[in-house]
């Protein structure tokens, strides 16, 4: 069978989640598929089953909806925050440290055998992989320098299905510059292309397929109506475009918005929630308004609780009347001081923290990178951990001061129900897990309806 490869228009225009959508659908069509990226950039990122690396979100969350495994074949470059003009780079889910990003760029081609290899990997047990595109591929400056798109089409020619988000507007000029801007022989391979995003009567696109089909040569594969899924969020872009119902809420929980904020998928068991308005803010005057103020992960902490420093949040901080939530880099922010003696996230070595635990974090070269069972705050929970720094605890606990290393804690049940109903005794909970399933199940099946997906699996077929 042939493989696919997932072009889209411009960066958010829907890539990940019908790449995800897709791989769901093929899978439950009796396919052995597998979710891929070449290279990712993003600071949110999952620890896999095999190898305990890490990869990026979309291709973790698309693994696992469909019972696989994860292994950092899946996503074996991905690139997070530096300090100014370098990135992290996470290579085959191993951290290789700060590269200068021209350098990057530059010295790219080296690292096609390692795209290749991890992709001849996933062939070796899946018949279809679905190669998830970056940005566009079409930008002609960048073109050559591309392993997401360009490369990955040409290398192993898959399949090429253009996803087009109307809701930005110019979905015509958008289908006709990405197709045309193609190199020649990459276009014989584009099969269709999906129209995402669609509000309204989808009767009122009938001429615009027509005029797709006939004028420009590109089948439609489908027109998908516009519907919310706060699952598998890639970035920040996504993760502010959230939907939440807020009718039934009974807490606020204020979660700051850091500048390198990262890992906040860990929210999205609040997100759905509807016992919690979840907020994401900037400003000590919208913490006021919270019952509760998570600092999240990050992948430039200094900065970052420099940049709270700034912003003036230190006072709402130490406030002991004040719950308080602090993941991973927000956990080591609140001890008395921050160690970094060989720069693996600031030139500062030595800075004072928030002085809300006490002791300090130092920071070494070797990253954990782990998932399990932890205990808690007195409850067992399953998580995850990705961090260089090392405190004596992994988790602490006073009064209404809570902090972790770990991530995805909030996916569990017991442990939301223990924590938030101290905020709110008629707090009740909800089963997550459930809630995720079903998600799934209703999203894909809505792909599903206005997809079609027999098309797609024949020409891959072929």
């Amino acid at each position: 069978m042939n493989s696919l490869s997932i072009f889209g228009t411009s960066s958010d225009a829907g890539k990940s989640t019908l790449s995800f959508a897709i791989t769901y659908l093929l899978h439950h069509r009796g396919i052995k598929v597998a979710p891929f990226k070449a290279q990712n950039v993003s600071n949110n990122s999952l620890v896999t089953d095999i190898n305990a690396g890490e990869i990026a979100i979309p291709q973790a969350f698309a693994a696992e909806a469909i019972g696989l495994k994860t292994t950092p074949y899946m996503n074996p470059i991905l690139l997070k925050s530096g300090a100014g003009t370098k990135a992290h780079l996470i290579l085959n889910g191993k951290s290789i440290g700060e590269k200068d990003i021209w350098n990057y760029f530059k010295n790219i081609k080296t690292l096609r055998p390692h795209v290749s290899a991890a992709f001849k990997m996933l062939q070796k047990e899946y018949d279809v992989i679905v190669a998830e595109g970056a940005g566009s591929p079409v930008e002609l400056n960048l073109m050559k320098k591309d392993l997401s798109n360009i490369y990955i089409a040409k290398k192993f020619h898959t399949k090429i299905v253009i996803v087009a988000d109307i809701e930005r507007g110019g979905v015509f000029a958008s289908i006709y510059g990405l197709y045309n801007l193609l190199p020649k022989k990459l276009r014989k391979n584009v099969v269709g292309v999906i129209i995402n995003k669609f509000r309204g009567d989808i009767k009122l696109f009938d001429k615009g397929r027509e005029i797709i089909e006939k004028r420009f040569g590109i089948k439609v594969l489908g027109v998908i109506p516009y519907k919310a899924f706060n699952l598998g969020f890639e970035d920040s872009q996504s993760l502010m475009n959230y939907t939440q119902n807020t009718n039934k809420a009974k807490i606020t929980i204020g979660v700051i918005a850091l500048p390198h904020i990262s890992n906040f998928t860990d929210f999205e068991p609040l997100v759905a929630d509807h016992e919690i308005a979840l907020r994401f803010i900037t400003s000590p005057n919208e913490a006021m308004q919270c019952d509760a103020l998570i600092i999240p992960g990050s992948k430039r902490v200094v900065d970052d609780m420099l940049w709270l420093q700034e912003r003036g949040f230190q006072k709402i901080i130490a406030n002991k009347k004040r719950v308080l939530i602090g993941i991973c880099g927000g956990y080591e922010m609140l001890f008395e001081s921050i160690y970094d003696p060989h720069a693996i996230e600031s030139k500062h070595q030595k800075v004072q923290g928030f002085g809300r635990f006490k002791g300090s974090v130092v920071f070494q070269k070797k990253k954990i990178v782990k998932k399990g069972s932890y205990n808690i705050w007195g409850i067992v929970a399953d998580g995850y951990e990705i961090h260089n720094a090392r405190a004596v605890k992994n988790a602490k606990h006073k009064k209404n001061l809570y902090g972790t290393f770990m991530h995805g804690i909030f996916e569990n049940d017991a442990l939301r129900l223990a924590l938030f109903s101290q905020l709110h005794s008629d707090y009740r909970g909800y089963n997550f897990k459930e809630y995720k399933a079903k998600a799934i199940h209703d999203f894909t099946q809505h792909v599903d309806k206005h997809l079609n997906m027999e098309y797609l699996q024949n020409v891959l077929s072929t």
